[in-house]
């Protein structure tokens, strides 16, 4: 499980699977910042990781302040599968 810092939107929402750098990780969770004061791109702060990390992060049972952090741009990422409506 990691935090994932995407600058611009790329399009998802929570519960879609994308793709960055080859590796495949679960949207868990989206914070989208930068809306009112924010920089020129919205910023998609989202906590990813694998589906077996999913009961983890529903429990909270980790420390946010200890997970890897990565940022990329948008364009960095492919949306594989889209969250349920």
């Amino acid at each position: 499980m990691k935090k994932l810092i995407v600058h611009g939107d790329a399009g998802f929402r929570k519960d879609a699977t994308i793709e960055v750098d080859g590796e495949e990780y679960v949207v868990f969770g989206v914070a989208r910042q930068g809306e009112w004061h924010g920089p020129d791109r919205p910023q998609l702060w989202c906590t990813v990781g694998s589906e077996d990390e999913r009961e983890t992060y529903a429990r909270r049972d980790y420390i946010p302040n200890h997970l890897d952090t990565e940022a990329v741009d948008a364009e960095a990422i492919t949306v594989v599968d889209e969250a349920p409506a």
